[in-house]
């Protein structure tokens, strides 16, 4: 299965979001993924081994649980590949960056004019 196939599905990218705080019990994984997507144990324990077997998630086991974490090097290749577009949109983010620190600059400078004494107001 591509990178991109396994990724494609929102459960599985929210597995690996819920994953990517760090390493959680199976339990845990499927509770919250089975609360937001009203899925079943079963289909949960799918897309845990589609994750697993494309190298996205490992598992070890610690006791009777089973502990899920994030496999970084699939997501490596991704980024690598996803390298040769970032021209597209790099400038476009700067640009915003560089919009939000003006906005960010004139709010404060009107802040300050606002909390400076202005003479024209006072009563006498």
């Amino acid at each position: 299965m591509h990178a991109f196939d396994v990724l494609g599905d929102p459960v599985r990218r929210r597995i690996l979001e819920l994953l990517a705080e760090g390493e959680q019990p199976a339990g845990t994984v499927s509770d919250a993924v089975r609360r937001e997507f009203g899925i079943t144990q079963p289909a949960v324990s799918q897309h845990l081994k589609v994750l697993r077997e494309n190298g996205f998630a490992t598992v070890r086991p610690d006791g009777t649980r089973r502990l899920y974490a994030v496999n970084s090097e699939p997501l490596r290749d991704i980024d690598a590949w996803l390298d040769r577009f970032r021209r597209y949109w790099t400038p476009h983010l700067d640009a915003l960056a560089t919009e939000l620190a003006r906005g960010k600059r004139d709010r404060r400078l009107r802040e300050a004019d606002d909390d400076s004494p202005d003479e024209s107001r006072s009563t006498p």
